[in-house]
């Protein structure tokens, strides 16, 4: 592989996942602008929102399997024009009905991103680089986190949400034609070899389902990405302005930062775990450290006990994406030719948390009344946050267990050697 086609691949995969991020963060900038056009409450908002996150994930298995069958260049450009389409949709909405069909397919159009990228990079890169190489394309998905706030924010001086959104349409229109004319095409299938049915790799995905190492890290991966999926990208905004009394400008700056985090996060990690591996330290490890340091951050926004609410929401984003290493984690004890589908499994588990997350922690906080001034009560978030992190406590602790207390191999797929 020379260093021309390991561009060819990363960079363009990494200009979709950072379309990908933008939608995902935009909601937290924008919510004010959307709550007063459509008289929104909390629990609208999160369902609208979340929304993105429920169609993401009703398509993460059926998507493995076209992973794996035709390839990630052409899944990814086919799904990124619906995600132009459905900007263009929200761009023109005028009831929630139609802002919620318009990020569904958003949701739906940005579903391929990140798996087409490591699908694509699990055949093409050494298996000891994929955490670090995953760590980077988390970065750029980061980049595009940062671009949701400040940017967005300055940009609604220009124009309102609306014409955002025609821009945005545009800017993704090109991601998919940069990555079907430069990405390399995907190899013609070996039609001389023989290649299991639909019916057998569906037998696949069940035995992936039953694998130890599947078992042993989705409920961490899920808990723990669900809160950092859906807080910076929805409730982080809205918490600064009603609980931390931000003015819009300084949520806007504020959430930048947040996503500084986000994007540092990532690469850090994932720079971490390939070093620290070398040295014959685990990635369990790794993410079990992090992980503690992330919960407590989440315990001093909670409790008010640092009253640095900037900071420490930068450290949540920054720590939160440790939960990202799974997939790497994952995917280094399968055979690469299950590549689609595992982290597509995997994902379809952490985007069902990140909806649930989303939508439920608006209904927590709907269970509060409002401010005559219209700002959601303080004891909402309070109660909604402390929930998710008692749910992060418990998956893991479950990592820890099953770490501890090795589950036993399987029998129906050998872990990648």
């Amino acid at each position: 592989m020379t260093r021309a086609t390991a561009l060819r691949v990363f960079l363009p995969f990494a200009l979709g996942y950072y379309m990908s991020y933008v939608y995902r963060a935009i909601n937290a900038v924008i919510a004010p602008d959307l709550v007063r056009d459509f008289t929104l409450d909390a629990g609208d908002l999160g369902l609208l929102t979340s929304t993105y996150f429920l169609t993401f994930a009703a398509v993460q298995l059926p998507l493995g399997i076209v992973l794996d069958r035709i390839g990630p260049r052409l899944t990814d450009v086919v799904l990124i024009a619906i995600a132009a389409i459905g900007a263009v949709v929200f761009a023109t909405a005028t009831s929630l009905t139609g802002l919620a069909i318009g990020r569904g397919l958003i949701g739906l159009g940005v579903s391929a991103c990140l798996m087409s990228a490591v699908t694509a990079f699990a055949r093409t890169y050494p298996r000891e680089r994929l955490a670090l190489i995953n760590g980077l394309i988390f970065t750029a998905g980061g980049m595009g986190a940062v671009s949701a706030t400040a940017p967005v924010q300055a940009a609604l001086a220009v124009t309102d949400w609306r014409g955002v959104f025609v821009g945005l349409a545009a800017i993704t229109a090109l991601a998919a034609l940069v990555i079907y004319l430069v990405v390399p095409k995907d190899p013609a299938p070996d039609r001389s070899a023989e290649k299991p049915g639909l019916g057998a790799q569906v037998d696949e995905i069940k035995a992936i389902l039953r694998h130890p190492a599947f078992i042993q890290f989705v409920p961490f991966a899920v808990l723990t990405q669900s809160a950092n999926l859906s807080m910076p990208t929805l409730w982080a905004g809205p918490w600064l302005s009603d609980v931390a009394g931000f003015a819009r400008a300084d949520v806007a700056s504020t959430l930048m930062w947040i996503a500084v985090g986000l994007m540092a996060g990532f690469f850090t990690w994932g720079v971490i775990a390939e070093r620290l591996t070398r040295y014959g330290i685990d990635t369990v490890v790794t993410m079990v450290t992090v992980s503690i340091a992330y919960m407590t951050v989440q315990l001093c926004i909670i409790t008010g006990l640092f009253d640095a609410p900037h900071v420490l929401w930068v450290l949540f984003s920054f720590t939160g994406t440790i939960g990202s290493l799974a997939y790497a984690a994952v995917s280094q004890r399968f055979p690469s030719r299950l590549a689609g589908r595992v982290n597509t499994v995997l994902n379809l588990f952490v985007f069902l948390g990140a909806f649930a997350a989303q939508w439920g922690i608006g209904a927590i906080v709907n269970l509060w009344p409002r401010s005559a001034t219209g700002q959601f009560a303080p004891e909402g978030y309070t109660a909604a946050f402390t929930t998710m992190l008692a749910l992060e406590a418990c998956g893991l602790i479950w990592l820890c267990v099953t770490r501890a207390f090795k589950l036993p191999r399987p029998r129906d797929i050998a872990p990648a050697s």
